[in-house]
């Protein structure tokens, strides 16, 4: 008879899922579908290289939360430790990456209250694979795909520019900002822009005209203690100089008050007597009901 061996496995135990050698440290996802009460985050906030770990976290935050909530600094510092200042340079850091927008409205009543729009993909991070990306793997973790012979292209491929700040929706911005782009040529030669370049710039000079920059002042703030030597990305340098010199929104005034009518005057009709009026004819005391009448 054979030997038995009671303390033996009766099958094979199969491998950690997800993970090829489970005797190698690093980490393991035990995962859960979740069917309530979840929020989609792109990898391009969780797993952002330029933003702090503050800034994703608020970010997360931010856009679970629903339509309407208020996330103003001293809401947000009430709601987490790390206080008032920390939480305005993370709000900052997602203004500056288009995670964040802020638009000035004036209410019916005559007031200007801001609006702060969450934004869970902003055109920064759209790329043509971003919606392909594995849901646990980053990008630079992955070696890169070689091109197809046909779209190989000889020498260095040109860098994406850095992005603006973008104003609210508002046509007669850009134009303005196309015009103030364009002329900065005439100033310094250097500043010869393409289509393409002045597209991607247009929207963070019409953030500026927005906040009551007038054209001249961008462009001071634009070109002023440019560097003597030549400028090998000039579109790179004005992007840079949008997002890291842009003036915070007008400070809030009461609506202006229309100016009061002054009407020509006239020879009243009946006595003579000159008085104010749209039109010529007899003054108030000689008009019918008046003291004169």
């Amino acid at each position: 008879m054979d030997t038995q061996h009671p303390s033996a496995p009766s099958r094979v135990r199969p491998p950690i899922a997800g993970h090829d050698h489970p005797n190698r440290g690093g980490l393991i996802h035990d995962n859960s579908r979740h069917t309530a009460r979840f929020t989609v985050i792109g990898n391009h906030l969780a797993q952002h290289a330029d933003l702090s770990l503050l800034a994703i976290g608020l970010g997360t935050h931010i856009q679970s939360l629903p339509r309407g909530a208020r996330i103003d600094i001293k809401t947000l510092a009430g709601r987490f430790p790390e206080g008032v200042t920390r939480i305005a340079a993370a709000l900052r850091e997602l203004e500056k990456h288009g995670y964040l927008r802020r638009e000035r409205l004036r209410i019916p009543d005559g007031r200007i209250v801001t609006r702060t729009i969450s934004c869970n993909r902003p055109p920064a991070a759209r790329g043509p694979r971003s919606d392909h990306e594995p849901a646990n793997e980053r990008p630079r973790d992955r070696p890169p795909r070689p091109a197809p012979a046909g779209d190989r292209t000889p020498g260095p491929r040109r860098k994406a520019l850095p992005a603006v700040p973008t104003p609210s929706s508002a046509p007669a911005l850009l134009r303005a900002a196309t015009d103030v782009l364009a002329d900065l040529r005439r100033h310094d030669t250097r500043l010869l822009l393409s289509n393409a370049d002045t597209a991607h710039l247009a929207p963070g000079v019409a953030a500026w005209l927005e906040r009551d920059v007038s054209p001249s002042a961008v462009r001071r703030a634009l070109i002023d203690g440019l560097p003597m030597e030549p400028l090998h990305r000039p579109a790179a340098l004005l992007a840079h100089r949008l997002t890291a010199f842009l003036p915070p929104p007008p400070p809030f005034g009461p609506p202006t008050p229309a100016p009061s009518v002054r009407h020509p005057l006239h020879n009243c009709d009946n006595c003579d007597r000159a008085f104010r009026a749209p039109a010529p004819g007899r003054c108030r005391d000689c008009s019918p009901g008046g003291r004169l009448a």
